[in-house]
């Protein structure tokens, strides 16, 4: 009815109410629309403790998001990345990916340290090197369509864009799901498989 979607609602909100530069407030200003406004897919502050321990743990100086959204997870990771550090997400909807780039420099996060790139991660992944620079991914945060889960990580592995030791960190596994990944990933020997168990988002 207001003919703007739930995610320009939402960040019409986090620019009235958040602090432009502090990356920390504007996800706070994010979870109190969620959860007393309209729900948004966003990762949240529940599951946000996992990828913030996890990017403590692996201080990765190339991270790859797959599923940009509004945003909201680029901030988280963009906020935990040690210096000198690079952040490549992708969003295959235009209209997420404008809202995105808006929270993203919100933020305070530049391009030199955040890259949004717009388009389907089937047809960006094989590009990443060429086009973006990126060398290999010491750490992989998957939070798009889960049926891509698998497909994009085998692209990942069969354009050598996976670092020796890397994290993939695969968002709602169980529920909605991504069955034949998480098989796979069990299954094929390449990888430490570890299940984090967290509350639906909000």
């Amino acid at each position: 009815l207001t003919g703007t979607s739930r995610e320009q609602r939402a960040f019409q909100y986090v620019l009235a109410h958040a602090i432009p530069g502090d990356p920390h407030h504007i996800l706070q200003t994010f979870d109190q629309w969620c959860y007393h406004c309209e729900h948004l897919s966003c990762v949240g502050p529940d599951k946000g403790r996992i990828v913030e321990r996890v990017l403590l743990e692996r201080a990765p100086l190339r991270v790859l998001e797959l599923g940009t959204y509004c945003g909201y997870g680029t901030v988280l990771l963009a906020q935990g990345l040690p210096p000198g550090a690079r952040l490549y997400t992708i969003e295959g909807d235009p209209r997420h990916a404008a809202v995105a780039e808006k929270v993203i420099r919100l933020a305070g996060f530049s391009e030199q340290t955040v890259e949004l790139i717009v388009g389907p991660s089937e047809e960006v992944i094989p590009c990443l090197r060429e086009k973006h620079g990126l060398v290999n991914a010491n750490l992989v945060f998957m939070d798009h369509w889960k049926r891509s889960y698998l497909r994009d990580l085998r692209l990942l592995e069969s354009h050598q864009l996976l670092a020796e030791g890397a994290t993939i960190l695969a968002d709602n596994v169980l529920f909605p799901g991504a069955p034949h990944f998480l098989q796979y990933a069990k299954t094929c020997g390449k990888y430490h498989c570890r299940v984090h168990r967290a509350s639906l988002e909000y």
